[in-house]
C-alpha cells in the first residue's frame, strides 16, 4: 500500500474512532503522515484500531519506520504511547496516560526495547471497561534535543497519569510524522 492510501486509512480510522480531529492538538487536522508507523507485539501487528488483550501486550512491542522523503540521515525520532481513555471511556479523568516514551529513535532499525524517557507499561484495562483507544505517535526531533527522564516525569503509577502530552510536545519543538492505533480490553472483557 503507498503511503497515500495508508493515510486515507489512518484518517478514516481516527475519525471514526472519534480520535481526529479533536484529541487535543496531538493529530492536528491539517495532519498528513510522512512515513508509516510499525507497531507489532510478538506476530500481531497494530493495525489502526484492532483489538489487543492485557495478555497480549505485556511486553513493549517491536516499532519500525523508514525515512521520511527528504529527511536527513541525522534525523530522530520520539515515540509516544498514550492512553486518553484512563481510567474509562466514559470517566477519562488521568488521560493521558503516558505508557511508554522513547527518544533518539533512527529509521530503518527494528526497534526493541529501546532505551526509554518512560519505560514501557502495558496496557491494563479492567475486564468491566470498555476497550481503551491507545495511540502510538512518531514526532521527527528538532535537530540537537536532548531530554532526559525528568524532561517527560516520574515512573510512578500517579506521575503517568494526567501527562500533558500537546503541552510537552509543542514545548519540545515536535513535528508528528506518523501515527498508529490500537483497541485494548481486559483479558475477561466481552462484548
Amino acid at each position: 500500500m503507498t503511503l497515500q492510501g495508508h493515510a486515507q486509512d489512518l484518517y478514516t480510522s481516527l475519525l471514526n474512532a472519534g480520535l481526529y480531529p479533536g484529541v487535543a492538538p496531538l493529530v492536528p487536522e491539517d495532519f498528513t503522515p510522512k512515513t508509516e508507523l510499525g507497531v507489532s507485539y510478538g506476530d500481531k501487528a497494530v493495525t489502526l484500531g484492532n483489538l489487543f488483550r492485557v495478555s497480549e501486550v505485556k511486553s513493549a512491542p517491536t516499532i519500525s519506520f523508514v525515512a521520511e522523503n527528504g529527511a536527513s540521515d541525522s534525523a530522530t525520532y520520539t515515540l509516544l504511547q498514550i492512553d486518553p481513555d484512563a481510567p474509562t471511556p466514559d470517566d477519562p479523568k488521568f488521560a493521558y496516560w503516558r505508557h511508554w516514551v522513547v527518544t533518539g529513535l533512527k529509521p530503518a532499525e527494528t526497534i526493541t526495547d529501546a532505551p526509554a524517557l518512560t519505560a514501557y507499561l502495558g496496557p491494563g484495562p479492567k475486564d468491566d471497561s470498555k476497550p481503551h483507544r491507545y495511540l502510538f505517535l512518531l514526532f521527527r526531533e528538532p535537530e540537537g534535543l536532548a531530554l532526559s527522564e525528568e524532561d517527560v516525569g516520574g515512573e510512578e503509577f500517579v506521575q503517568r497519569r494526567s501527562f500533558q502530552a500537546a503541552d510537552w510536545v509543542k514545548a519540545n519543538g515536535l513535528e508528528l510524522v506518523g501515527v498508529n492505533w490500537m483497541l485494548g480490553a481486559g483479558d475477561g472483557w466481552s462484548e
